[in-house]
């Protein structure tokens, strides 16, 4: 625009690749743009309003190559904006150990506050992911002490989990034992829940190979839970911790649980939430549950079938019941009638919850059995066509069976 004198100018962005407004009385030397890609020099930068982060966004898209040394001096910046975190992202993946210690020993003294940060967290994220031993025990070490209050937050709450994976076992005990007292007010919590899931995952899962004597870091969340199961297992974040305890943990810690939610099976199985935490007692209980739970199912088949939520729990009867359950309940639905005289089945198909329910039977059932609901389909079929569900049935067993109804 004009000359400060012989070897300043005043450059307009759209002379470095940037958009038409001017740099804020900024000057560099005309030497340094030779190279329209160049970077302003870092003293100049600092000297004016254009940060490196400013001329990495201007550079999006324009071919420049940057690289994780290019920001030393502001990689926390970068780590806190958008596309500074993607990029410091994708470079870690591939990053030298050179390289990803530099920009280690410069973001560590900014860890903490980059764990809580929208864009950060996921810095902090892979370094856990690509860092060495070393750099990992540094980072959890920010944590210790402060695990519930990360926990609670929406991004800390990511970097908890993070840091249980990789954690030493001193480390993840350390972790892990800050929760004790704080088990509720973190299961009902929308961030906190995950956390609590993760202890208990990753203590149950490094206790298979590191000693049994890590199950009882997490006796302390089933303590809490007990006289508590049934309200937790309706709460649409306690649930979720129910069922991990119900995949993860030993006998002697299930069993208890297990015991409360027997006692309420049919307001669990109804539920919108408790209806998940029936579905894990399926795969995941005693043989002595499932049987409970079968019998409970199977004298109330047509509404627990109609109805929005038992109705997933009917279709995982089927599917995790052993042959002879499978069998009694097909039976029940083939051969049942309603008050009104009307099979089980015929209802069933009109419904818009249980013809799910039916689709899954004609998934499981044997040969012989598949052939006694197309009869009874067949017979009944000119009023079922009148119904979207059951026309969906019928032209499903029509295919089948290669036969017409």
């Amino acid at each position: 625009r004009g000359y400060a004198n012989e070897m300043e100018v005043y450059y307009r962005k759209e002379d470095l690749g940037g958009g038409g407004a001017y740099y804020n009385r900024n000057f560099y030397p005309r030497d340094a743009f030779r190279d329209r890609r160049a970077p302003p020099m870092k003293e100049e930068i600092e000297r004016g309003n254009v940060t490196l982060l400013d001329d990495f966004r201007g550079s999006i898209g324009k071919g420049r190559k940057w690289e994780l040394a290019d920001l030393a001096g502001s990689t926390v910046q970068f780590c806190r904006d958008q596309h500074g975190s993607r990029f410091i992202q994708q470079k870690l993946e591939f990053a030298s150990e050179s390289e990803r210690s530099a920009f280690f020993e410069e973001v560590l003294p900014h860890a903490q506050s980059l764990m809580t940060d929208v864009f950060g967290n996921y810095v902090i994220q892979k370094l856990f992911d690509h860092g060495g031993p070393d750099q990992r025990v540094s980072l959890a070490s920010y944590l210790v002490g402060h695990a519930v209050q990360l926990s609670l937050q929406m991004y800390g709450c990511r970097v908890v989990q993070k840091a249980l994976e990789f954690a030493s076992i001193d480390t993840l005990i350390a972790l892990v034992s800050e929760f004790n007292g704080q088990v509720m007010t973190c299961v009902q919590d929308q961030n906190g829940n995950h956390v609590i899931q993760k202890c208990i995952e990753v203590v149950c899962e490094t206790a298979k190979t590191e000693g049994p004597f890590l199950y009882m870091h997490i006796q302390y969340i089933i303590d809490a839970f007990k006289g508590n199961v049934h309200k937790l297992s309706t709460h649409a974040y306690g649930c979720r911790v129910i069922q991990r305890i119900l995949e993860h943990c030993i006998d002697e810690q299930r069993d208890p649980v297990l015991e409360e939610i027997r006692t309420s099976f049919g307001a669990l199985i109804q539920d919108q939430y408790g209806n998940y935490v029936i579905q894990h007692v399926l795969k995941h209980g005693r043989p002595e549950d499932r049987e409970m739970l079968m019998g409970e199912v199977r004298n109330n088949l047509l509404p627990y079938s109609q109805h929005k939520f038992a109705s997933n729990v009917v279709e995982k009867c089927l599917q995790y019941g052993t042959r002879e359950e499978r069998g009694t309940l097909i039976y029940h639905l083939t051969h049942g009638h309603t008050e009104g005289q009307a099979s089980l089945l015929q209802v069933m198909v009109c419904d818009p919850y249980a013809n799910y329910v039916v689709q899954k039977i004609i998934d499981v059932a044997d040969a012989e059995q598949r052939e006694g609901i197309i009869m009874e389909i067949r017979a009944h079929s000119s009023q079922l066509k009148r119904y979207t569900y059951g026309k969906h049935i019928i032209s499903r067993l029509e295919k089948i069976s290669g036969k017409k109804m």
